[in-house]
């Protein structure tokens, strides 16, 4: 006789399977859950540690991303015949000088500037009396910062005398012993970093364990090698043209010290969209304490945001292209984050921390949060079958 109803021990079996699949999903949900909750987590904290440990953090950081960046000037030299050693301590010696040239360049005659500041209030107040003649409030707001300047310490600058540091040894000499024991460990980190650096990367790729891995590891250690050192090369060349053709147009003009000016220029234009408009700022304060009319005074700002213009809109897209373009809004938020977290210095790190964390994301893969927020899926991806087995028994 033909059986027509189901086997009572396939049924069993089915029941007792979809129950394991059913753990198997809840299991797996929940540790979905737990690791979507620990890394809300540790992006919550790890902010403020961060700027709770910015004294040895940001130090390492620093020196971590210069480091990398001089990756290829080590190993050019390296190819030329010089040990590991040799190369790194060229490189460091090499920052040094530029380290120096950047200080006597811009801090000694910035130095000079602030001295006269007190002396220059008159000449600015003059300046800008048209303007101020429509604000009242604004009127108020500065006869009361020039009586705290003439009260405050500010004027005893007028007859104490200011010794700028002539060289960055000087300025070593007369820092805080913190500051100085933070140089110090950031030359020695660059130094280990660059004289360990093709030991170091040998071994990241040999211990993998298969030559897919081990492939894949070289690929994503050249691939940050090459973005950051790419990204600060060509923006340093940029810079370093764009703060010299500054110093010449200022030259031109008859604005003093105009390497210095043209020092500053080039630097805060490490800062995308906030630190060109400082440097305008900046220049527009220079003229004001230096030329008597009101519109050549702000010619200085203007020339800036004009080659600024050039330069953001001509020189870089031609120069740079597709291979470094980086979304605007990520840029701003590394910005807003690194600059709350360590101030300028975060600031001038957030665009070469940003290329490394998206090269080192792009190789690692990210989450599918979305999935896990929105879908029915998890982490995992649980299959149908399981899910609609759910679904009965909840049912």
């Amino acid at each position: 006789m033909e059986n027509s109803g189901k086997n009572p021990k396939n049924g069993d079996a089915d029941a007792s399977h979809g129950h394991i699949h059913r753990v198997d999903w809840h299991r797996d949900r929940l540790l979905a859950a737990l690791t979507l909750i620990a890394g809300i987590g540790l992006l919550l904290g790890l902010p403020f540690a961060l700027r709770a440990g910015a004294e040895f953090f940001l130090p390492v950081t620093a020196s971590l991303v210069i480091a990398i960046a001089m990756v290829p000037g080590l190993e050019w030299l390296q190819r030329r015949g010089l040990p590991s050693s040799l190369a790194a301590l060229l490189c460091v010696l090499l920052f040094l000088v530029a380290a120096n040239l950047v200080l006597v360049s811009i801090i000694v005659p910035a130095a000079e500037w602030f001295r006269v500041l007190p002396e220059r209030i008159g000449l600015i107040q003059a300046n800008l009396a048209p303007v101020i003649d429509f604000y009242a409030n604004l009127q108020r707001f500065i006869d009361d910062s020039i009586a705290m300047l003439a009260s405050g310490p500010v004027a005893a600058a007028q007859t104490v005398a200011v010794t700028a540091p002539r060289s960055l040894l000087d300025l070593v000499a007369t820092s805080a012993p913190y500051a100085l024991i933070q140089m110090f460990f950031a030359l020695l980190l660059i130094y280990f970093f660059l004289a360990g650096w093709t030991r170091l990367r040998e071994q990241t790729i040999t211990s993998r364990g298969s030559f897919d891995g081990a492939l894949a590891t070289a690929r994503v250690i050249q691939n940050l090698v090459d973005a950051t050192s790419a990204y600060l090369g060509t923006i340093t060349a940029i810079n370093l043209v764009l703060g010299l053709c500054v110093a010449a147009a200022l030259y031109l003009i008859g604005m003093p010290s105009p390497l210095m000016w043209g020092g500053i220029v080039a630097i805060l234009n490490y800062i995308p969209y906030l630190g060109p408009i400082l440097a305008a700022l900046l220049l527009a304060m220079g003229g004001l304490m230096t030329f008597s009319d009101l519109w050549w005074a702000l010619l200085p700002a203007f020339i800036q945001v004009v080659l600024h213009l050039v330069e953001a809109n001509v020189v870089t897209p031609m120069v740079v292209g597709r291979r470094l373009t980086i979304n605007p809004l990520l840029i701003l938020i590394s910005l807003s984050f690194w600059g709350w977290v360590w101030g300028t210095p975060g600031a001038l790190l957030a665009v070469p921390l940003l290329i490394i964390i998206k090269t080192v994301m792009a190789a690692a893969g990210r989450p599918d949060i979305a999935g896990f927020l929105f879908e029915e899926g998890t982490l995992t991806h649980a299959d149908e079958e399981v899910q609609e087995a759910y679904q009965k028994t909840s049912d």
